[in-house]
């Protein structure tokens, strides 16, 4: 079972969660997760937070669109080992709704609570043909829309707080 939505440990208010185990294959020679692996569960989050909108990876190409990755930021609080289960949390935390949106991140470990991961990325609407820069269909409009008032308020008060967080645009 995945630490709650509701849990007062998360960074922001209404999160996307899911449950993750730590895989085996996952462990490196230092015998705890590798650095790449967190990257690749915030991004099998941030797919499984799209599906969970009723949409798929079909629908990115019969709108012939994608987000971009333009700019990650990573920070690693602790060690994950083989058969630990972690609870992933994404949120759009901004978005101006057209062509520009930032997903935040935190891992935390599902027997502790504590938090082992945090991420931002700054994402950019394309067209998939092309690779240019376009503005999101209504589809990722919906998805990427501009976050409820009590999640903005959490994010500026964010940026004030963590390091992490107050990186200048």
């Amino acid at each position: 079972m995945p630490i709650p939505p509701t849990d007062p440990g998360w960074d922001l208010p209404y999160p996307f969660v899911r449950k993750r185990r730590v895989d085996e294959r996952e462990i490196d020679d230092f015998g705890h997760a590798n650095n790449a692996a967190y990257l690749r569960w915030a991004d099998e989050t941030a797919w499984e937070h799209w599906e969970a909108d009723g949409l798929s990876r079909q629908d990115c190409r019969d709108q012939d669109r994608g987000m971009a990755v333009i700019r990650t930021l990573a920070e690693y609080y602790g060690h994950c080992r083989a058969g630990d289960v972690l609870s992933c949390a994404v949120w759009i935390a901004l978005s101006d709704g057209r062509l520009r949106a930032e997903r935040w991140y935190q891992f935390r470990n599902g027997e502790t609570g504590e938090t082992v991961f945090r991420a931002r990325t700054w994402l950019v609407s394309f067209q998939l043909s092309s690779g240019k820069p376009m503005r999101m269909t209504a589809d990722f409009a919906r998805h990427y829309a501009r976050p409820d008032p009590a999640l903005s308020d959490a994010v500026r008060a964010a940026h004030e707080k963590a390091s992490l967080w107050t990186l200048d645009e």
